[in-house]
């Protein structure tokens, strides 16, 4: 965890003429959006194999049709279809797993108290008058909501307040475009997950809320990033985009 201080350190020591007292939060948007450019290949991928899926819906309701009775029988004859075409039910999972490592770091950076033996000075940096290393409870017990460092949440909050109910609308409007399936076709758990998956997004507020503000940064610089990413990686793509991950 030292290189990766090391390393956020570095960052806002470039930024800083820029940034002043800001500089070590603007190093971990900095941060964040080169995390989200490593993985954007592994994105378009997922969204080239999430394509392949809805290509193969119909083909995919008729085994589990012809096979229900059956469900080694069904599995073996889905695992032959996804293989056959090169796609994976499970498509879209990998960027969102590969981002988890960085988060936790940043997680963990800022809630050490110590770095290497030593105070962990990344804690006292701020973004405008809050800590990297308080939460929102720490805002609210030191000036309340209207306070210097409760207003820099409340700025936060309208942001993912903002992006999820774009993508709120967004699946929405996907999920009523997609066409009704069969009787037959419809998994068991399937309408609630239909029911509860818009709202899915507001769950990055609660996420803000209760992290070190500084992983409340990544998360909300990367949730930002992944909204605007999904609608050109799934404009051609109405229904399928909607089943990617928010983070």
């Amino acid at each position: 965890m030292s290189v990766f201080a090391r390393l956020v350190e570095q960052l806002a020591d470039l930024l800083q003429p820029l940034f002043l007292t800001s500089a070590t939060a603007a190093a971990i948007v900095l941060f964040t959006a080169f995390v989200r450019l490593a993985v954007h290949p592994l994105s378009r991928a997922a969204a080239r194999g999430q394509k392949a899926n809805a290509r193969l819906a119909p083909q995919v309701a008729a085994l589990r049709r012809k096979h229900r009775d059956n469900p080694e029988r069904q599995k073996q004859a889905l695992m032959e279809l996804y293989a056959k075409e090169k796609a994976s039910p499970l498509s879209g999972c990998l960027p969102s797993l590969l981002q988890v490592p960085a988060f936790f770091l940043l997680y963990h950076l800022f809630s050490s108290g110590s770095i290497g033996g030593e105070p962990n000075a990344l804690l006292s940096h701020r973004l405008l008058a809050a800590p990297l290393g308080d939460r929102w409870t720490d805002a609210l017990a030191s000036g309340g909501v209207l306070g210097d460092a409760g207003l820099v949440y409340l700025g936060l909050f309208a942001v993912v307040t903002a992006v999820a109910v774009f993508n709120y609308r967004r699946t929405r409007r996907q999920l009523a475009a997609a066409p009704a399936p069969a009787p037959g076709d419809v998994l068991p758990g399937m309408g609630a997950m239909t029911k509860v998956m818009p709202l899915l997004s507001f769950a990055t507020l609660i996420t803000v809320a209760v992290v070190p503000l500084a992983a409340a940064l990544y998360v909300v610089t990367s949730t930002t990033w992944a909204a605007v990413e999904r609608v050109f990686l799934y404009r051609d793509m109405p229904v399928a985009g909607a089943m990617a991950s928010p983070l």
